[in-house]
C-alpha cells in the first residue's frame, strides 16, 4: 500500500540544491534592485485579495525579501506564512514584513508526510520559485501545492517561459540553475497536478542588470480542483 508521499512521488529522487540559496544570501538586497517592478506579481496578489475572506491562510512559496507579495498579502489582513532556502532572504522577509511568518525550508519538506507541516491553507502564491527547480520535481512541487491547499483554494504562480531543464546562468553577479517551459506545457504540466487555470497573463520584462536577459513573464492563476 502507498503512502501520500509515495503518492506525490519523491521517494527515489536525490534533491541537489547547491549553491541555490547561497546565490540568493549573497545577492540580498540587490534582487529588488535588480526587479523594481513587480507587475504581474502585484496584480496576481491583488487577485487574492479580491477572492479570499479577511483572516485568509496564505502561503508564499520562495518568499524572497517578502516584497512584494508577503507585504501586500499581510497588509490585506491575510495570515502569511512565508517559506524560502535562503536564510539571507529570510532575514529582509522578516525585516519588511514583521506580521509574516517565515520558515527555512524547501518545498519537498511540505509534501505529505514531509519533514515541515505547516497545515493547509486557502491560498498558495509561488512567484519564480518552482523555476528553480529541476524539471522533473516541477510536478512533484504541484502536487505538494494541491496538498497544501484546501479543496477550491487558489493558487497563483509565476514561471519564465524557456524550454530549458536545470540549466546555470548568471544572475546578479552568481551563478543559478534554472528550469522552464514553453507556456502550452506549463499549462499541461499545471492541470495534471489538479488545477483549474482561470486565467493567464504575460509580461515582458527587462531586468535592471547586465546579466540578466530581458525575459517573458507568465502568470497563472487557478485553483484546485475539489476532487
Amino acid at each position: 500500500m502507498s503512502s501520500p508521499a509515495d503518492e506525490v512521488g519523491y521517494g527515489s529522487i536525490q534533491l541537489d540544491r547547491t549553491g541555490q540559496a547561497e546565490a540568493f544570501d549573497a545577492i540580498g538586497e540587490r534582487y529588488d534592485e535588480v526587479f523594481p517592478h513587480k507587475e504581474g506579481q502585484v496584480a496576481s496578489a491583488e487577485w487574492l485579495a479580491g477572492s479570499l475572506p479577511a483572516g485568509s491562510r496564505v502561503a508564499d512559496l520562495g518568499c524572497g525579501t517578502g516584497v512584494p507579495t508577503a507585504l501586500q498579502l499581510t497588509e490585506a489582513g491575510f495570515e502569511v506564512v512565508g517559506v524560502d532556502l535562503s536564510e539571507g532572504m529570510l532575514a529582509l522577509a522578516r525585516k519588511n514584513v514583521p506580521n509574516g511568518r517565515f520558515h527555512r525550508a524547501d518545498i519537498a519538506d511540505l509534501r505529505p508526510e514531509g519533514s515541515l507541516d505547516l497545515g493547509r491553507f486557502d491560498a498558495v502564491a509561488a512567484f519564480f520559485s518552482l523555476l528553480m527547480l529541476p524539471r522533473a520535481e516541477i510536478p512533484l512541487a504541484l502536487r505538494t501545492v494541491h496538498h497544501l491547499l484546501v479543496p477550491g483554494g487558489l493558487f497563483t504562480l509565476s514561471m519564465v517561459e524557456a524550454d530549458v531543464d536545470d540549466f546555470s546562468i548568471p544572475f546578479i553577479g552568481e551563478t543559478i540553475r534554472v528550469s522552464g517551459y514553453l507556456r502550452d506545457e506549463l499549462r499541461e504540466v499545471v492541470e495534471a497536478a489538479g488545477f483549474e487555470i482561470s486565467d493567464e497573463s504575460s509580461y515582458t520584462y527587462a531586468p535592471a542588470s547586465a546579466d540578466v536577459q530581458p525575459e517573458v513573464q507568465i502568470f497563472l492563476r487557478c485553483r484546485r480542483r475539489k476532487v
